[in-house]
C-alpha cells in the first residue's frame, strides 16, 4: 500500500509536469491562429505563473483544512479543465482566461506533493519524483507535434487533458490509499497550526534557504530560456544543433535525478547539492571557456543539466528535517512561490541585458545565481545545524 501510493504520487507529477511544455512547443501555430504579436505568449505565462505564486502561498491553508489527497485531486481537476478549456479557445483572451486556474492548480499540488513526500519518503523517492515531472515534459511536445503534423493545436490540447482527466480518475480510485501515511485521528496531513507568511518569514534560516531556492530556480531557467541562444549567438554553432542540445539540457535534468535518486540516501541532501552545485559549475565554466571546438560548450550543456538535477529535490526534501515536520508545508509553500518568482522574473531580466551588453554575460550570470545559492544554502545550513530539534528556538524575536 505504502509504494502503491508512492507510484500514485509519482503519477501525479508526471501529470503536473505534462502542460508545463505545452505552450511553447504549440505557440508559433497558436500566435497564427489567433493574430497577435509573438511576445503575447509571455502574457500567458504570466497570468500562469502569477496564479500559482498566489495559490503555492495559500498551499498551506488549503493543505491544512482539507488534506494532502483532496489538494491533488481538485489541483488534476483543476488543470484538466484549464487544457480543455484552452482547446475550445477562439480568441486570445479566452487562453488569459483558462490560465487563471491553470495556474492554481499547478502551485496548489507542487507545494502540497512535495512537502508529502519530504515528510513521508526517502531523499531518493523525492529525486524520482521529480524526474517524472521531466518525464511529462518530454512526453507534451511530442504529443503536441504529432497533433500539429495530424490535427492541429487544439488536438494536442485536448490529448493532454484526457491524460489528466485519465489521471484524476486513477487518483480518485485510489483515494483509500492515502490512509497508509495519514495519523490515525484521520486527521490533515498539516501538523499544528497554520503559520502564515509573516511568522514563517521570522523563523531562523528561512530567509536564507527562500533566496538559495530562488537563486538556484532563476539559473535552472535562464540556462532553459537562453541556451540555445547563446550558442547561436557566441559559437555560431547551427539553430538546428543549438535546439537539439538546449532540449538535451532538460534530458540531463531528468537523467541526472534518476541517477541521483540512486545514492541520495547514501550521500544525504547536503553533500548531494554540494556536488550538483560543483558539477553544474563545470559545465558553466566549458559556456565560458573561448575553446576553438563547439563541443565542450554544447556538451557543457548536459552536464549542467545532470549537475542541476539533485539541487531541486534535496532542497525539498532537507525542509523538514531542518525546520520540522510542522513548519514544512509553510515553508515549501513559500518555497514554490520563491522558486516561481525566479523563474519567471529572472529570464527576461537576463534578456535585457543580453540585448543591452551582450550574449556573452550568459555564463558570468549563471555563476553568480549558482554561487548565491551556494552561499546562502550553506548559510541555512549553519543556521539549523545538524537539523531541527523540538527543543530549539528557531523563530526570530518579532
Amino acid at each position: 500500500m505504502y509504494t502503491l501510493l508512492l507510484a500514485v504520487i509519482y503519477l501525479a507529477f508526471v501529470s503536473l509536469g505534462l502542460p508545463d511544455s505545452l505552450l511553447g512547443s504549440a505557440w508559433p501555430v497558436m500566435q497564427q491562429s489567433f493574430a497577435v504579436p509573438l511576445s503575447y505568449a509571455g502574457v500567458v505565462t504570466m497570468i500562469i505563473s502569477g496564479c500559482t505564486i498566489l495559490s503555492s502561498l495559500c498551499s498551506e491553508r488549503m493543505t491544512h483544512r482539507l488534506g494532502t489527497r483532496a489538494v491533488t485531486v481538485a489541483s488534476v481537476l483543476l488543470t484538466a479543465v484549464s487544457l480543455l478549456g484552452f482547446s475550445m479557445s477562439s480568441a486570445f483572451w479566452m487562453l488569459c482566461l483558462w490560465a487563471v486556474p491553470y495556474g492554481l492548480g499547478a502551485g496548489a499540488i507542487d507545494a502540497a506533493l512535495n512537502n508529502y513526500v519530504a515528510l513521508h519518503y526517502s531523499s531518493r523517492q523525492m529525486s524520482w519524483l521529480h524526474c517524472f515531472w521531466g518525464v511529462g515534459t518530454i512526453i507534451s511536445p511530442y504529443i503536441m507535434s504529432h497533433s500539429l503534423t495530424h490535427a492541429g493545436w487544439q488536438s494536442g490540447y485536448r490529448t493532454v487533458a484526457l491524460i489528466q482527466f485519465c489521471i484524476l480518475g486513477v487518483l480518485l480510485l485510489t483515494l483509500p490509499l492515502w490512509k497508509a501515511n495519514r495519523p490515525a485521528d484521520g486527521a490533515a496531513d498539516s501538523q499544528g497550526e497554520v503559520l502564515g507568511l509573516r511568522r514563517v518569514l521570522r523563523i531562523r534560516g528561512v530567509p536564507f534557504l527562500l533566496t538559495g531556492f530562488f537563486a538556484y530556480c532563476a539559473a535552472e531557467s535562464t540556462v532553459g530560456l537562453w541556451a540555445s541562444s547563446y550558442l547561436v549567438g557566441v559559437r555560431q554553432v547551427s539553430e538546428e544543433l543549438a535546439a537539439a542540445f538546449g532540449s538535451l539540457f532538460y534530458i540531463g535534468i531528468t537523467a541526472g535525478r534518476f541517477l541521483s535518486g540512486l545514492v541520495s540516501d547514501r550521500l544525504g541532501d547536503r553533500r548531494l547539492i554540494r556536488i550538483g552545485a560543483g558539477v553544474g559549475a563545470v559545465g558553466i565554466l566549458c559556456l565560458l571557456l573561448p575553446l576553438p571546438s563547439d563541443w565542450p560548450a554544447l556538451c557543457g550543456l548536459v552536464v549542467i543539466g545532470l549537475g542541476f538535477a539533485p539541487i531541486y529535490p534535496c532542497i525539498i526534501h532537507s525542509t523538514p528535517h531542518n525546520f520540522g515536520a510542522k513548519n514544512s508545508q509553510a515553508i515549501i509553500g513559500i518555497q514554490m512561490a520563491s522558486a516561481y518568482i525566479g523563474s519567471t522574473f529572472i529570464p527576461p531580466l537576463f534578456g535585457l541585458a543580453a540585448n543591452h551588453v551582450s550574449i556573452r554575460l550568459l555564463p558570468i550570470f549563471l555563476i553568480v545565481f549558482v554561487l548565491l545559492m551556494v552561499f546562502m544554502l550553506e548559510q541555512t545550513n549553519r543556521t539549523v545545524g545538524d537539523g531541527y530539534l523540538e527543543e530549539k528556538t528557531l523563530e526570530r524575536p518579532a
